[in-house]
């Protein structure tokens, strides 16, 4: 018998770092994301200042830079939703 899961775990946000290339996501389950930072276009012309002031929301299950007013969110990066 098969089963549809209801409800799937997404795991918190322990790191983040941003490259010229890449926008990388450390969870706290021990897994990584990389994707493209040109995924995200308000990230990738942002000066390296504006890039490394954010902070986690929703209990860390998402990022937020106010000053580029973006905000991604793990679950979005897990199945590659690009915004």
């Amino acid at each position: 018998m098969n089963t549809l899961m209801n409800e799937i775990h997404v795991s918190k946000v322990h790191t983040v770092k941003l490259t010229d290339d890449e926008f990388i996501v450390g969870l706290k389950d021990g897994r990584t994301i990389a994707v493209p930072i040109a995924w995200y276009p308000r990230l990738l012309y942002a000066t390296k200042e504006e890039r490394n002031h954010w902070r986690l929301i929703g209990d860390g299950h998402g990022i937020h830079w106010e000053n580029l007013d973006e905000d991604i969110s793990v679950q979005h990066l897990l199945v590659g939703i690009a915004m």
